[in-house]
Formats: C-alpha cells, sequence, structure tokens
C-alpha cells in the first residue's frame, strides 16, 4: 500500500512539473492580451492603440517583420538588411542617447520615411491615425516598453555657418574618430574594416557609402547626419560619439561629409577651392577614448 502511494506521489509530481509550463505560458498570453495590447503610443494630440493596427500590421508588415515581431516573415530569408526584431525594441534611427528606447514620435517619423536601401517602404500614404496605431502595435511586441521609459531626444544645438575652416576641422574628426576605417578615405564605403563589419546579431552589414548620392536610412538632413553621429544606430557598428566629439565638431563633420556626397552643394565648393585631398590613413590617429 506504502509502494503505491509513493507510485502515485512520483507521478503526481511529475504530471505538475509537466503542466506548469503550459499553465505559465498560458499566463503570460493572457497577459499579452490583456495588458499589451493595450499599449498606446502618443504623438502631439494623436493618441495610437494597438489593437486598431493589428489588420494594418497583417496586411502590410507581417511579410517581413512576422506574426511574432521577430523579424522571422515568411519574406525575411530573402530580405538583406534583415527586418527589425521588435520584441528586442533595439532601433537604428532615434532622436535618443545610445542605448535607451526611442520615442514615439521617432517610430512614427520611421514609418513615412522608410529606410532607404532595405525593404522597408515609406508608408507616406498611410494616414496619421494608422501611423500612430502601428507605432503602438511595434511597441506591444516587446516587454522593453512595459518597465521602460523613451530616452530624452538629445538637444541639437543650431546649424553654423559653413566655412573652410569648418570642413577643414570637419577632416580632423573625421580622422580622429576613424571613420575612415569603414567608410573609406573617401567615402565609398571601402575601409579597412567594411568587410568585416556584422550588426547585433553577427549578421553581415554594410557601412554607408557617401558617394552614391543615397538616403541616409535616418534622414539627408544636417540635423539628421548630425543626430547619428550623436546617437549612434543601435544594433549597428555606427556607435554615438557624443562621448568623443563635442557639438561644434559634429557640425564640422556634417560639413566634411557633405564634400564626399556627389551633389552639388556649398561644402562640396569649398573643399574644391581649398583643394582639399582625402585622409591618409597610414597617419590618421587612434580614435579619442571615451572621456
Amino acid at each position: 500500500m506504502r509502494t503505491n502511494i509513493r507510485e502515485w506521489s512520483l507521478l503526481a509530481s511529475a504530471v505538475v512539473l509537466l503542466v506548469s509550463p503550459c499553465v505559465c505560458r498560458a499566463q503570460i498570453t493572457e497577459y499579452q492580451q490583456h495588458q499589451w495590447l493595450r499599449m498606446e503610443s502618443h504623438i502631439g494630440n494623436l493618441t495610437g492603440h494597438a489593437r486598431a493596427a493589428e489588420m494594418d500590421y497583417r496586411r502590410y508588415c507581417v511579410g517581413c517583420h512576422g506574426e511574432l515581431g521577430d523579424g522571422n516573415g515568411e519574406n525575411a530569408p530573402w530580405v538583406d538588411p534583415k527586418p527589425r526584431d521588435f520584441e528586442l525594441a533595439i532601433f537604428k534611427c532615434r532622436s535618443t542617447p545610445t542605448g535607451t528606447l526611442p520615442t514615439d514620435e521617432d517610430l512614427f517619423n520611421s514609418i513615412a520615411r522608410g529606410l532607404d536601401r532595405s525593404n522597408m517602404p515609406q508608408w507616406s500614404t498611410f494616414t496619421k491615425q494608422m501611423r500612430a496605431d502601428l507605432v503602438a502595435w511595434v511597441k506591444h511586441f516587446s516587454p522593453r516598453w512595459q518597465t521602460e521609459k523613451p530616452g530624452t531626444p538629445i538637444q541639437i544645438p543650431p546649424e553654423p555657418e559653413v566655412t573652410a575652416d569648418r570642413i577643414k576641422d570637419g577632416q580632423a574628426v573625421f580622422q580622429k574618430v576613424e571613420c575612415w576605417k569603414c567608410h573609406g578615405v573617401t567615402g565609398k564605403a571601402n575601409g579597412p574594416s567594411a568587410a568585416t563589419l556584422t550588426d547585433d546579431q553577427n549578421r553581415p552589414i554594410s557601412a554607408y557609402d557617401f558617394t552614391e548620392g543615397a538616403r541616409p536610412k535616418c534622414g539627408d538632413t544636417d540635423q539628421d547626419l548630425y543626430r547619428i553621429f550623436m546617437t549612434g544606430l543601435d544594433g549597428t557598428p555606427m556607435p554615438s560619439f557624443a562621448d568623443n566629439i563635442k557639438p561644434d565638431e559634429a557640425w564640422d563633420l556634417v560639413f566634411y561629409l557633405r564634400t564626399l556626397e556627389p551633389q552639388k552643394s556649398k561644402e562640396k565648393e569649398i573643399a574644391k577651392q581649398l583643394g582639399l585631398k582625402p585622409v591618409a590613413p597610414s597617419t590618421a590617429p587612434a580614435a579619442a577614448p571615451p572621456q
């Protein structure tokens, strides 16, 4: 009798162990349905609701980003660069410091702008409400939005006047922080490190080629370039230089990079008048360590 009781006890324990994960998973699913799907976004006077975006996500986004938002949609194997994994909540285009969550407006703008040289198109045909709802839907995929707040957007100082001295100083910054190692001395994305670059999931990734004339992924204004230097592109080898260069140096770098582009510009004309030559990697100093 005692042996039977012991056997039944062991059997009951095994059943509990087998059932427990299922119960736990059901609780998580229920929590997501009742809490995470209540996610909202706030852009100006607009309030986005995750539930309202479900059909739009399935129609326009699920093929790449997947049912779970993990970037494993049915099109993902043929897409390069790979779709964003919303579960990680790591985004390239942000106005916030590296390592922090983007603002709702950052995601809102990314949906409309799209990402050049990727399969992410400009969804400018969406209404503002549709975009606000999709922002809330994107946020509902990651637990980070349950416990973290977006970072505080960086402050972009007024843009100074372009001068020859600023362009020369910008070239010095280009050397100092070793932009040439990835982007090449002439901006052709052919630096010595370019072939080895990988993203945060160890997938090959290309440096931006300034000479192509393509729009940078996170916007093409001078302010957009400044923001990229100071926030970095999280999930990629492009770091934030907020701890390495001063605001004036960041503006100088913006002006110098404009000289590498094929489009006509004031910066390019000044560089021509200066007879500016590409940096020399053999004499380029090592990047300054973070302060």
